[in-house]
């Protein structure tokens, strides 16, 4: 299928995203345009002693809210396009978190869990909605999404993820430089940089063995992965820019992988 495009304006419908995840809308869905729901996926788990353990869920409402409004008051290409209707979900903020269990604060779900509960809140949403997005927070849940969106896609529903890419480099993962910065930019006041401390900043692939058999605690005391004390507003204002556009590209393309059903 096509992308998506949406604007605000007399006689087209709209819908504003609001800090909380949610959206009001004004009138009704154009003939010939869709209703597209976008579903916040988050976590619940220890981010440091600097950052709130509901970080990923905060960055997942927030991008949903970004991405949304930047389709609704952007230009539209194509004036013959339809228009589409969007409607921010509640955010679902627990999620797969088993390697940060170890660190109080954290509270999981579990992968077949989040699978689950996923699949059917896809399928409920399919029942008004043309189009369901997940816009995902959390690396951990994404085995749980490809699970579940790639069986509402076999059933037939028009359904895909996407992730929230908050790094750019393997030695700085959760609660480090970029995750940090990125709170500090949408966030600040939720953030204790005179608490935040050095993790373990070594490469993701040399530290997953360790993870998998003793989860994050077996590398990181302090269950960070990254450097938080270099961060800084401007560097998260940077970050934010290049994920929110990296996201609205995926979205306008909507092209799901037939493996996983992960926009790209």
């Amino acid at each position: 299928m096509t992308g998506v495009s949406g604007t605000s304006g007399e006689g087209t419908g709209s819908s504003r995203a609001t800090p909380g995840g949610r959206v009001t809308q004004e009138g009704r869905v154009t003939p010939g345009g869709r209703m597209v729901a976008v579903l916040p996926v988050g976590a619940t788990e220890q981010h440091g002693l600097h950052l709130p353990p509901e970080t990923d869920t905060l960055l997942a409402v927030a991008a949903a809210g970004a991405l949304v409004d930047e389709l609704v008051d952007g230009p539209v290409d194509d004036p013959g396009e339809a228009r589409a209707c969007f409607t921010v979900l509640a955010a679902l903020a627990f999620g797969a978190s088993g390697e940060h269990q170890a660190f109080p604060g954290t509270v999981s779900m579990g992968t077949e869990a989040l699978a689950s509960v996923v699949l059917e809140l896809g399928r409920s949403v399919s029942t008004w909605a043309d189009r369901l997005l997940i816009v995902n927070g959390h690396g951990g849940n994404v085995e749980a999404l490809r699970l579940a969106v790639t069986r509402l896609r076999y059933e037939g529903r028009d359904a895909a993820w996407l992730s929230c890419r908050t790094a750019e480099d393997s030695t700085d993962t959760h609660a480090g430089h970029a995750e940090t910065s990125l709170m500090l930019h949408l966030h600040p006041d939720l953030v204790d940089m005179e608490r935040a401390e050095k993790g373990c900043t070594a490469p993701l692939r040399e530290i997953l063995p360790a993870m998998r058999e003793g989860g994050v605690a077996a590398v990181s005391p302090t269950g960070v992965l990254g450097d938080p004390t270099t961060a800084s507003g401007g560097e998260g204002a940077r970050l934010w820019h290049l994920l929110v556009a990296e996201a609205r590209a995926s979205l306008i393309a909507w092209n799901p992988g037939d493996a996983d059903g992960m926009l790209r």
